[in-house]
């Protein structure tokens, strides 16, 4: 009796580890929808159900062929823009083709808006003797906006809705504005707010938060948290770059003052491989006028 007691619990606790190990693998080769509501009475009515699909940190990585996991989830959505928070490539693994193969099909399912990451600020900014990086860069942004793809570099645009008119605002990185000689971070964005309009901004960084809501912007979408990369039951997010551990602003969504703010969790990973109870995510935000 006693062995077979030993023999049972042999056999539950390789049970408990090869079901952990299956569970930790498909957690990271497969992509979450978040589904995310924001209503805000300063929203004008024709934009009650705008639907705005956020991709964040896709870091080169690939879900199927031509990432087509990530494309067919975006069509399913039909969301009326598709907006991408920085860190489409890795600084230190660049593969342009995976992020320009990614927004070809991304523009053919609704426009495509694009800010950058800390990662296209270092590959702009390269080694003192080596400027292969920085062609990189070039390459890639050069074959982005071919394929489509709207380059907000401290730049607004107005969305347009039935005769309604929201404003989309894209920051650059402080990363990025650092290499490229960039003004300063919240002198730029105060003057391109205009409190006529519902404003939106793309910001990679979430932790800047107070300034995006000092500027007096009605809703932010950032991403570069990585969720945390390890998830904790009831916590949250292990550690995040920028914000070391235990994470304020990890994933999901936060309220400054008058401003709201969603961050996603991202897709790829970059100095850490391996993501655990994080799976990787495409955001899509629908907003409501009213409640």
């Amino acid at each position: 009796m006693g062995k077979y007691l030993r023999n049972k619990k042999r056999i539950i606790k390789w049970t408990i580890i090869a079901l952990l190990f299956i569970w930790l693998i498909w957690g990271n080769l497969t992509v979450q929808l978040t589904t995310i509501t924001i209503t805000d009475g300063d929203l004008p009515d024709a934009f009650d159900g705008y639907k705005i699909a956020q991709i964040s940190d896709l870091h080169n990585a690939g879900f199927g062929k031509d990432n087509h996991a990530l494309i067919n989830m975006l069509k399913s959505q039909a969301p009326d823009i598709i907006v991408i928070t920085g860190d489409m490539v890795d600084s230190e693994h660049t593969n342009v083709e995976v992020a320009v193969t990614f927004a070809k099909q991304a523009v053919e399912i609704a426009p495509c808006f694009y800010v950058t990451g800390n990662h296209e600020g270092w590959l702009l900014a390269g080694e003192d003797d080596d400027k292969e990086n920085k062609e990189e860069y070039d390459k890639l942004e050069t074959a982005l906006i071919r394929a489509g793809v709207r380059m907000l570099h401290d730049e607004s645009v107005l969305l347009e809705q039935e005769g309604a008119v929201i404003q989309l605002i894209g920051m650059d990185d402080p990363t990025y504005r650092m290499v490229a000689g960039n003004a300063p971070f919240k002198a730029s964005l105060q003057e391109l707010v205009s409190e006529e309009y519902f404003a939106v901004l793309l910001a990679h960084r979430p932790e800047m938060v107070n300034i995006y809501a000092e500027c007096g912007v009605d809703m932010v979408l950032a991403g570069h948290a990585h969720g945390g990369q390890v998830r904790i039951p009831f916590v949250g997010g292990l550690v995040a770059p920028s914000q070391g551990f235990l994470p304020k602003y990890d994933a999901g969504t936060y309220t400054e003052g008058t401003t709201t703010m969603v961050v996603s969790r991202g897709i790829g990973n970059s100095m850490v491989p391996v993501r655990v109870n994080n799976r990787p995510e495409i955001v899509v935000v629908e907003l409501q006028s009213k409640e």
